[in-house]
């Protein structure tokens, strides 16, 4: 039996909405991406690659602060 991993045919239909040209794309096809990258990115969040992606934003972003002052 073959089993379809969610949050990687997410990443797929992603990947391949962003492919299309801006200008093709209606309000709806760019809302309908924004909800699809929440639910990709809500399925990532608890995996130990959610957490590194995690651990290197808040790094990158403390660092930007650290700049700025």
């Amino acid at each position: 039996m073959l089993t379809i991993n969610v949050t990687l045919l997410l990443a797929v239909i992603v990947v391949w909405r962003l492919q299309r040209r801006t200008e093709v794309r209606s309000r709806f096809d760019e809302k309908l991406t924004v909800v699809i990258v929440l639910a990709l990115g809500v399925l990532i969040a608890p995996t130990a690659a959610g957490q590194g992606i995690l651990n290197i934003l808040g790094q990158l972003a403390s660092g930007v602060t650290r700049a700025g002052q």
